[in-house]
């Protein structure tokens, strides 16, 4: 049930995406163009997103147990640190020159193309980078 329900949830985020024009990069690099022809409706996407997240965490915070009945595992982390901020700003720079992030990626993948497929392909190679360093800095450590 688990499988099958987070099937579903990432169809419709991935049909989302798709619906209000998110796998376009061309909407990321309007949005990030304020000087230029800037196309706020990606503010709009980001904004109905904060409130559907927002309400969905309230009402999360206040169960013991997930809806399938697994715990609730909600971020405990609220200290905004060095990793948090440079990792943000990475982010920031990849979704500007790529205007892709993660989820808009993936969803372009299910359309087909070279560009999705390389900065996905890029994603994924930098992920493994990331897991490397983290795993050698903890034995390090250890």
């Amino acid at each position: 049930m688990h499988i099958l329900s987070a099937l579903l949830a990432g169809l419709l985020f991935g049909i989302g995406l798709i619906v209000s024009g998110m796998t376009d990069p061309a909407k990321v690099t309007g949005f990030l163009d304020l000087a230029g022809n800037w196309d706020p409706s990606l503010a709009f996407v980001m904004g109905g997103a904060i409130l559907v997240g927002w309400f969905a965490f309230r009402f999360a915070a206040r169960r013991p147990r997930a809806l399938l009945g697994g715990p609730m595992l909600l971020p405990q982390a609220t200290r905004i640190d060095r990793r948090l901020l440079l990792g943000s700003l990475v982010f920031g720079a990849g979704w500007g020159l790529a205007g892709y992030c993660p989820g808009p990626a993936l969803a372009s993948l299910a359309v087909g193309g070279v560009k999705p497929l390389v900065f996905t392909l890029a994603m994924l190679a930098g992920m493994g980078i990331f897991e490397l360093l983290e795993r050698r800095a903890a034995a390090r450590a250890a």
